[in-house]
């Protein structure tokens, strides 16, 4: 098996980088609105209410036009992906097509960042590494899947052979702040292993969507094996209770996944149990010991809570800090929150843009309201817009069951609390029912080898940021409420979309 090899960033500190940027921005901007249809069988359907995607940083300015899809247009999908033939095509031709599609997003790999800094209101160094993240999906699971096959004992008088076969249907339903590398990968992983896709995107991100669509289908997908289903959330209900889709497939909130548990239950036609393969959200903590180096720390964990506005799954919440050196990483997170850069995601200056929508802003606020009396530091933001001031506040001027500490917010909001070491940290850690991603800041070897064990999260870091997990070197995803413990980017992903044969 030949290594992989994550895809290179662009060095956005090159002029000439930053200049090309630019122009597929304006070149962009001058298509807009696009237009993002209901895709079946590789021909646009027609569909239902007309619905548009804005800019986040500039919600007056429609990024694409398009109309939802309905159940009869879903039905119609899933009719054809019953009949595909893509099951049938030889691995080696699935996992080639992906790597044609991973060739023709680097070779747009501009436009395609383009896209998501206007739709998703994504600064320029995240679009372009959520670019690379998606050829990395596609690349790493066409090679991963050539080699799936584990070998069994063998005894004289035997042949024992493990085959992988397709599950089925698979919906595959997608966040809006990962709109291209996340839906990419749940697709790709479904489609090499031969199963077709009802895909539906987010609501707020159509056109990056309908982008990767396209690729697909040029690369070489069957079109019946890949339909485009933008809807909203009364279709996903529809693509997860329908009883011939096999494979669940969801990057979500934990509520809408404990409802698609609900929802994915036994029903009549049903001919085998769904698999449902979710990465849900996180209450991420960092634990920050005595003697930690600041000038290290500080960034990894402002770049942690207030990269892209805190809208990660993985971005930083909660920071538990030993006593000892408590004030001052406060004084020092304080000054580095106070000069952050709030502003449209295209200047190549910002590091905290504009939230997704305004419901995100009012939820925002609601939570900044309860830190009332308990703010350490604000940055500017601008007053017009989807803009909010990012936040640091002090948890131990809060109530210890305060929803700013126990809830996900999805925003540029860290709170910091004192612990009397770092072990009390953990517990703190241990009680919360989300368990995605944590980071420690130690120096001592046998105490972080001592917390690692003892912390619940899917991935733990150490002296380093928790955000931006790299395909095939930190398989991404949780456990507790945080997922159903598919890990996205790893070896074993592939499996969950495939039925084993001996």
């Amino acid at each position: 098996m030949n290594q992989f090899r994550n895809h290179p960033l662009l060095e956005l500190r090159r002029p000439e980088v930053r200049e090309e940027l630019a122009a597929a921005l304006a070149a962009l901007d001058a298509e807009l609105p696009l237009r993002a249809p209901v895709m079946i069988g590789g021909r646009k359907a027609e569909a239902g209410e007309e619905v548009a995607s804005t800019d986040p940083c500039r919600p007056d300015r429609a990024v694409a036009r398009l109309r939802w899809a309905r159940e009869e247009e879903a039905g119609r999908a899933l009719e054809l992906a019953l009949e595909a033939e893509w099951p049938q095509r030889p691995l080696e031709e699935r996992a080639a097509t992906l790597e044609h599609a991973a060739d023709l997003a680097a070779e747009r790999r501009r436009r395609l960042a383009a896209l998501i800094v206007r739709e998703s209101g994504k600064p320029w160094e995240d679009a372009d590494a959520e670019v690379c993240e998606a050829i990395d999906f596609l690349r790493f699971y066409a090679q991963t899947a050539r080699h799936l096959d584990d070998e069994l004992l063998q005894v004289p008088g035997e042949r024992n052979e493990l085959r992988l076969r397709s599950r089925g249907p698979a919906a595959v339903i997608s966040p809006w702040n990962f709109p291209l590398s996340i839906p990419c990968g749940m697709v790709g992983a479904a489609l090499v292993m031969g199963s077709p896709v009802l895909f539906k995107p987010a609501e707020q991100s159509p056109a990056c969507g309908s982008a990767l669509v396209a690729l697909l289908l040029e690369a070489g997908v069957e079109p019946a094996a890949l339909a485009f289903l933008p809807g909203d959330g009364e279709l996903g209900r529809w693509l997860v209770a329908e009883p011939r889709v096999a494979t669940i497939a969801f990057t979500g909130s934990v509520a809408v996944g404990l409802e698609i548990q609900r929802r994915a239950h036994a029903a009549d036609g049903q001919l085998q149990i769904k698999h449902i393969v979710a990465e849900l959200g996180g209450k991420n903590c960092v634990l920050v010991d005595s003697d930690v180096d600041l000038d290290e720390a500080v960034p990894a964990i402002v770049r942690s809570a207030y990269g892209y506005a805190g809208q990660k799954c993985s971005a930083a919440a909660r920071a538990l800090v030993h006593e000892a050196i408590a004030d001052r990483l406060v004084d020092r997170l304080a000054g580095a929150v106070e000069l952050l850069r709030v502003g449209p995601a295209e200047d190549f200056a910002t590091e905290v843009p504009a939230l997704i929508d305004s419901e995100a802003v009012a939820k925002y606020r609601r939570y900044a309201e309860l830190c009332r009396g308990a703010e350490l530091a604000k940055a500017t933001a601008p007053a017009e817009g989807q803009y909010v001031e990012p936040l640091l506040v002090d948890a131990d001027s809060l109530p210890a069951d305060s929803p700013v500490v126990r809830e996900e917010i999805f925003g540029p909001l860290l709170t910091v609390e004192r612990a009397r070491d770092l072990d009390q940290a953990a517990e703190r850690v241990r009680e919360l029912p989300q368990a995605l991603t944590a980071g420690i800041f130690c120096r001592q070897p046998d105490r972080i080898e001592r917390l690692i064990e003892r912390l619940p999260a899917g991935l733990v870091y150490v002296d380093r940021a928790i955000t931006g997990a790299m395909v095939a070197r930190q398989p991404f995803g949780g456990s507790r409420l945080s997922g159903t413990g598919a890990r996205a980017g790893g070896r074993t992903y592939l499996r969950h979309f495939a039925d084993e044969q001996v």
